[in-house]
């Protein structure tokens, strides 16, 4: 499926235009800029931002609805007596057992190589899934991290013999991942890490901590983001290691519990764990560049908005035709923005199935999307006449907001902060 639209002068028509410009001035076409400078304006910055976006309104292909409907018959199946309160979960709740069903059917790691295990299917086949999975709040967490940026990752970078090794298992559900990025004390500086790995005989040896480790304790691997050399810049001399984490010497994982009552968040530390020489993804000292390409491919997809949408289909619901004016206007206003962040996300799967790199788009609709699934459960609340309760006597609604209003601030933090984000963007767009 190709994606049109205008984006824009190219390179091209902007260079040709400031000639232009160059030209009329210096010609007698006016006299300039006062005391005989010349005005050489090329493109205005807001069309210079224009031509650097590329959030193409993208349509699925009619092929992929027969996807859609084996997808909610199969959720219609496995989900029939899946409570409500476990559906606020979404891609943070995990079900080992589930996700093997969805190996065992295809639909993890669908858009890589079959010598792989993957399915060769297009990234809009993909979308369907992920966007049907996290409407229902399915429990995916556990395939989660591995299916949406590890694989590509390591299709990218890694080795044969890493590829060969790690992605079958997880396309049948069986392998799951963790991200090593984030560390004490550090805050949203990424480059700032210091957990170190020390060349040894046989590979490397690593020393440190990584916190706020989603998923740790259930992973089989992480990939971490290590310093590796002493370098001058800090976003120099990183590289990312593969980790075993079951039964490592010298690995400790401790789960942190959060505001919900929830472990999912964990602190792994590392006291002389050794690796192999085979564990470095990559080429060493590149891991600044890879693991910026990672954050693309964590920040594109839909969940990025859909956290919450068992809250809003149920609010919906629970209000059928006894919905008033504020309430009418308050979901359709929720409603056009899920609509506008979902053709947001459908163009970086145009973008990802014509193999461009989204780090730009990707951030912006993440700032977005987090923007809109934060303040969703505060409005729906404001709504109505409900306080969030979890316990036995509460509604589906009730237990609903119960999770979601204390998970919710953290829906601004995971992927990069705001102002990490809008500071790539600006970047992007060539504004600092």
């Amino acid at each position: 499926m190709r994606c049109n639209l205008w984006l824009g002068p190219g390179p091209e028509v902007e260079a040709r235009d400031a000639r232009k410009t160059h030209q009329q001035a210096t010609r007698g076409h006016g006299t300039g800029a006062p005391g005989g400078r010349c005005n050489h304006a090329g493109p205005p910055v807001s069309q210079r931002i224009v031509s650097r976006f590329r959030l193409d309104p993208c349509r699925l292909p009619p092929e992929v609805e027969d996807l859609r409907r084996e997808v909610r018959a199969f959720l219609d199946e496995e989900l029939a007596d899946f409570p409500t309160w476990r559906r606020a979960y979404t891609w943070m709740g995990s079900d080992p057992d589930f996700s093997r069903k969805m190996g065992a059917r295809g639909w993890i790691g669908m858009t890589w190589p079959r010598e792989y295990g993957g399915a060769e299917r297009s990234s809009f086949d993909r979308y369907v899934v992920l966007e049907e999975m996290l409407a229902a709040g399915a429990p995916v967490a556990a395939h989660w991290i591995a299916d949406r940026q590890t694989g590509p990752l390591l299709l990218k970078y890694g080795t044969e013999e890493q590829r060969q090794r790690i992605l079958p298992g997880i396309c049948r559900g069986e392998i799951y991942f963790c991200i090593g990025m984030s560390e004490p004390d550090s805050g949203s500086d990424l480059a700032s890490v210091r957990t170190r790995a020390e060349r040894t005989d046989t590979g490397w040896r690593i020393n440190g901590t990584k916190l706020w480790t989603s998923g740790a304790a259930q992973s089989h691997y992480m990939i971490a983001l290590v310093r590796t050399s002493a370098a001058e810049r800090k976003h120099q001399g990183l590289s990312q290691l593969l980790i075993p984490l079951q039964d490592t010497p010298g690995l400790t994982i401790r789960p942190i519990r959060d505001l919900a009552g929830n472990a999912h968040f964990c602190e792994v530390t590392f006291e002389d764990v050794e690796v192999g020489e085979d564990a470095v993804i990559g080429a060493e000292g590149d891991g600044w560049g890879q693991v910026m390409a990672e954050l693309a491919y964590e920040r594109s997809g839909p969940e990025r908005y859909l956290s919450c949408q068992p809250l809003l289909s149920t609010f919906a619901r629970e209000l059928g035709s006894d919905a008033g004016p504020r309430q009418r206007a308050g979901i359709g206003r929720q409603v056009a923005h899920l609509a506008t962040l979902r053709q947001m996300t459908l163009s970086l799967a145009g973008l990802l199935e014509r193999g461009e790199d989204p780090a730009l788009e990707a951030s912006v609709t993440k700032d977005l999307g987090g923007v809109f699934e934060q303040d969703l459960p505060g409005l729906v609340q404001s709504l109505i006449e409900a306080e969030p309760r979890a316990d036995a006597g509460a509604t589906d609604l009730q237990e609903l907001l119960a999770h979601l209003m204390q998970n919710a601030p953290s829906f601004s933090l995971r992927g990069g902060t705001r102002e990490v984000l809008r500071g790539i963007i600006a970047r992007g767009l060539g504004l600092r």
